[in-house]
């Protein structure tokens, strides 16, 4: 393997700079390569300078779309994750921070469907997908819909602006 020192570009990597001005025969005489009169013959012009005109980046919007200060995060369960408990247990949001399924014990909780359950569950949460809610009753559970207070749901909507 060769040492620093004798490391060199490879071969007509490296140009001759532009040499302009310097003769017609050059092929870059007269004009320079810029074309005739004006200001990008004169002077520098800056980037994506549109000649005193409100420049395309001003004119579109600056930023798209809006937040939604009523939107609801939920923490989704699939049932894949409810064959974890006992047949004919309780699962509550309680029970599922302790199991390590839910990081939050105040967060909303919606079970999806995705998976199926092999055992007779009651399930309480926040909101059930229709599979979800489906696929719990025909394994012989029940699923209990958690009411949040409408109330409190406004306090959080208000410090959010």
């Amino acid at each position: 393997m060769p040492g620093l020192h004798q490391l060199k570009p490879s071969k007509n990597s490296k140009r001759d700079r532009k040499r302009v001005g310097r003769g017609n025969g050059s092929g870059t005489g007269t004009f320079s390569g810029r074309g005739s009169k004006g200001q990008k013959q004169r002077g520098s012009v800056p980037f994506l300078f549109e000649g005193g005109q409100l420049p395309l980046i001003k004119r579109l919007p600056h930023m798209r779309g809006f937040t939604n200060i009523f939107r609801v995060e939920s923490t989704p369960v699939n049932l894949e994750t409810l064959n974890d408990f006992a047949a004919g247990s309780d699962v509550t949001i309680a029970k599922l921070v302790e199991a390590g399924v839910v990081r939050k014990k105040n967060a909303r909780v919606k079970v999806l469907g995705d998976g199926e359950v092999t055992k007779k569950l009651n399930v309480s949460a926040h909101a059930f997908s229709k599979s979800a809610k489906e696929k719990i009753e025909a394994a012989g559970g029940t699923t209990t819909i958690i009411e949040v207070d409408k109330a409190d749901h406004a306090k959080k909507a208000k410090s959010a602006k």
